[in-house]
């Protein structure tokens, strides 16, 4: 019998169910399982934290705008800086605003409010959201549209008068009396973020301009939408003057992400440490099984086998129970995020996350990670059993075994 036979042998044999030994099996087994949930539960766990971070990504990306050009300490942006960026970068979309907070009053309610001032045609071409509770609506003078949540906070019907107290001052007699206007209610946006829907208001540029007394063609900011924002951040930045900068929306929710980047790696070493418990029961059945097969190995060594094929007969002992473990827990993890994702096993809370549905997107790089990571674990699990089956005292076992 050749040495790959001997391999093959052996190792078909130690698989087959011992009636004299059964918590080998049972041993064997639960490395099996121990993996293959491990590895479902890793890649599972992956995919909901991809699929968070990119809902969160797109959502903070269309509200904080890819870039933003601003202004250095209080100067303004004004029509000249505009039209340079336009004419320099064809390719981009601008939209100049204005902002401020204010107050919002209803009755005797009263809430703190973001008020932006915007070319809604502009705006709507690189903010889906407003875009979409703009729809076919024209608006134009003192009217408003605000995030859900102030909708829901006021109980706003639409084109009811309401009424923002802004911080600019004007005189009234002898005191300083804040700015009042009265606004026209046209409707409501709904981003997925609380801390937008219940802050934010748009507003035109020409009616927040006249609010706050700035000239014409004077900007708080130009709002940009470019494809790779990542790379065109650079070239503008070259061009824009020194008493203008551009920032990124991942720069401005830097510490949000970097928060979750270190979140998932923690998640990721944990559960990979589920697969690493499991791996022991692997460890354990290949030295029971030396334990158990002693004489048998005593018996093939001193017939010629060498301690090479012992040792690789025990080593694709482990591999085989670790690897289809591997297999089944791909599957397995894989069928857990087909199911999630078409079916609503998981229900989320639409008013926190945005949607519904558990978002999940598993990235051929985690994929990649987390097989290499439990294959890795299964080899160097197989390892050392078969290193010690070869270290068997031939003489000494024949003898008293």
């Amino acid at each position: 019998m050749n040495s790959s036979k001997l391999v093959f042998y052996l190792v078909k044999k130690y698989l087959r169910f011992d009636k004299s030994q059964p918590f080998i099996t049972i041993s064997a087994l639960l490395a099996f399982l121990g993996v293959s949930v491990g590895l479902m539960v890793l890649i599972i766990a992956m995919a909901i934290m991809n699929g968070t971070s990119k809902e969160f990504k797109e959502k903070i990306s269309t509200m904080s705008y890819p870039i933003t050009v601003l202004p250095r300490e209080s100067r303004n942006i004004d029509r000249y800086a505009l039209a340079a960026l336009k004419r320099k970068f064809p390719d981009l979309i601008l939209s100049p605003y204005l902002n401020t907070q204010a107050i919002v009053k209803v009755g005797e309610k009263m809430e703190g409010a973001v008020v932006f001032g915007v070319d809604f045609k502009a705006e709507a071409k690189i903010n889906s959201i407003v875009a979409k509770a703009v729809k076919s609506q024209d608006i134009s003078g003192f009217e408003i549209i605000t995030g859900q949540g102030i909708e829901d906070s006021f109980m706003l019907d639409m084109n009811e008068k309401v009424t923002l107290i802004f911080t600019q001052s004007q005189p009234g007699g002898l005191s300083l009396m804040p700015t009042m206007k009265r606004f026209r209610y046209k409707g409501s946006f709904q981003s997925g973020m609380q801390a937008y829907d219940n802050a934010y208001i748009y507003t035109t540029i020409d009616a927040l301009s006249k609010v706050l007394k700035v000239k014409d063609n004077k900007y708080d900011g130009i709002h940009v939408s470019c494809k790779n924002p990542m790379q065109k951040i650079k070239e503008i930045r070259e061009f824009l003057p020194s008493y203008l900068v551009a920032i990124g929306w991942w720069q401005q929710n830097g510490n949000l992400f970097s928060a979750m980047a270190m979140e998932k790696k923690a998640l990721f070493i944990v559960l990979m440490l589920i697969i690493l418990v499991a791996s022991l029961n692997i460890v354990s059945s290949l030295l029971m099984t030396v334990m158990n097969r002693r004489r048998e190995i005593a018996l093939l060594l001193s017939l010629g086998a060498g301690k090479n094929e012992i040792k690789k007969a025990f080593f694709w002992l482990g591999s085989v129970i670790g690897g289809a473990g591997i297999v089944f827990g791909v599957f397995l993890g894989l069928l857990g995020i087909y199911l999630l994702g078409h079916f609503d096993i998981v229900t989320l809370p639409a008013d926190v996350y945005g949607t519904s549905k558990l978002p999940l997107d598993l990235s051929i790089s985690d994929f990649i990670s987390i097989v290499a990571g439990a294959v890795l674990i299964v080899l160097i699990s197989s390892f050392y059993p078969a290193k010690k089956a070869t270290q068997i005292d031939v003489l000494t076992t024949l003898r008293n075994e």
